[in-house]
């Protein structure tokens, strides 16, 4: 992941619970509860959201982890008192997860972004950036599977625009009867649109994500006096 990456403020974590045995068993994936499990492609969001705002995001446009973990609380309880749900099976638990790269050299760049996530209650996957093949999504799908064949997926959340490694192994999950939503931004996330079986969820659409609104322009919403929309990168790129 690259400097400019977003990063959550670093809030200061509440004492540790009691049962705090209970949520390391739940991220060493010892607790038997069936999860909702939420993986966030760090990289590819990082991407969607510098493409939406033409570079690096001020403080007002970094994604703030905490809010999406409350909506995440939401989302698990909803599950978890579903009308599917037998009373054997009504333990459900939240998972997240953030899986990124790091640059050789920015470590400590890096760090107060993952200590902020984890002091959240995310955990966090991190792998060096050693080439371009060097991304996280088979770390992802591998996650997803020890998951979906171990504990058991209640629902699945996956934060990311790449239809090309996701869509069908979500359509897979799909198959099992577990309800799958994406998160990404809708300039970015067709596939996931377009696919029935899939919820998307803007990322934006999330209650506080953002402090202010993106400055989203879309081919579908243009001032009657028409928008300039800038190069995603520049021309210059082409050399490389």
């Amino acid at each position: 992941m690259s400097d400019d990456s977003p990063k959550p403020e670093i809030i200061t974590p509440p004492p540790a619970p009691a049962g705090g045995k209970g949520f390391s068993e739940t991220i060493a994936g010892q607790s038997a509860a069936s999860r909702v499990l939420l993986v966030w492609d760090a990289p590819n969001m990082d991407m969607g959201l510098g493409a939406i705002l033409g570079g690096r995001p001020t403080a007002a446009y970094r994604p703030r982890f905490d809010a999406l973990g409350r909506w995440l609380l939401q989302r698990t309880a909803e599950i978890s008192a579903g009308p599917l749900r037998s009373e054997a099976s009504r333990r459900v638990e939240p998972e997240a997860t953030v899986f990124t790269n790091i640059v050789p050299g920015s470590a400590d760049v890096v760090r107060p972004w993952v200590d902020a996530l984890r002091n959240v209650g995310y955990a966090v996957f991190a792998k060096p950036k050693l080439s371009d093949d060097s991304d996280v999504d088979d770390d992802m799908l591998d996650h997803i599977e020890l998951r979906r064949h171990t504990v058991g997926l209640a629902g699945l959340i996956v934060a990311s625009a790449d239809g090309q490694a996701f869509r069908e192994p979500l359509l897979d999950v799909v198959s099992d009867g577990i309800p799958v939503t994406v998160i990404g931004f809708r300039e970015h996330a067709s596939w996931a649109l377009t696919t029935e079986e899939l919820e998307f969820v803007d990322l934006e659409d999330i209650p506080a994500v953002f402090r202010e609104p993106l400055p989203r322009i879309g081919l579908d919403s243009l001032p009657d006096d028409g928008a300039w929309l800038t190069p995603f990168r520049p021309l210059q790129a082409l050399l490389h």
